[in-house]
């Protein structure tokens, strides 16, 4: 789960694993695995940087 900024200011929580395609044009909109969705304030790059610190952080914990 990675916190993200809707374009009003509102944080979420998304499963990164519904993610499907991240574009940038130039607002970036994620779509998901169920159809929806959503425009975000962060960078592609900031949204796969946090996908990235979510995954290893998971698996830094499974190790333990």
């Amino acid at each position: 789960m990675i916190k993200l900024t809707r374009l009003n200011e509102k944080v979420f929580v998304l499963n990164d694993d519904l993610i499907e395609v991240i574009d940038e044009t130039p607002d970036t909109i994620i779509k998901l695995t169920t159809g929806h969705k959503i425009v975000v304030k962060e960078t592609v790059d900031e949204v796969i940087e946090k996908i990235i610190k979510y995954k290893q952080k998971i698996h830094r914990s499974e190790v333990k």
